[in-house]
């Protein structure tokens, strides 16, 4: 008997309202106000990939970026520029 490995992906379980609202917890305890920032949210590869980017162009500063699984809802990556 031998084994079979299936390739094929697991499909998303988590919504991306569910991946923004791990994201935004996150990101409020550490930018508390998250109204400066545009959310830019993406599904690629089983993986939500949500960054926050500043809506005044003119203003210095960035916010946090996330990848977070889609399959678990766990954050996989989140990287904070301020």
């Amino acid at each position: 008997m031998s084994n079979v490995v299936s390739l094929e992906q697991k499909k998303p379980q988590l919504s991306a309202d569910a991946a923004l609202r791990i994201a935004q917890l996150d990101a409020e305890n550490k930018y508390r106000d998250l109204s400066p920032y545009r959310i830019a949210i993406v599904l690629e590869d089983n993986q939500w990939r949500i960054d926050y980017e500043m809506k005044n162009c003119n203003v210095q500063g960035g916010g946090p970026h996330y990848l977070i699984d889609a399959v678990t809802g766990a954050i996989l990556f989140k990287r904070y520029t301020q």
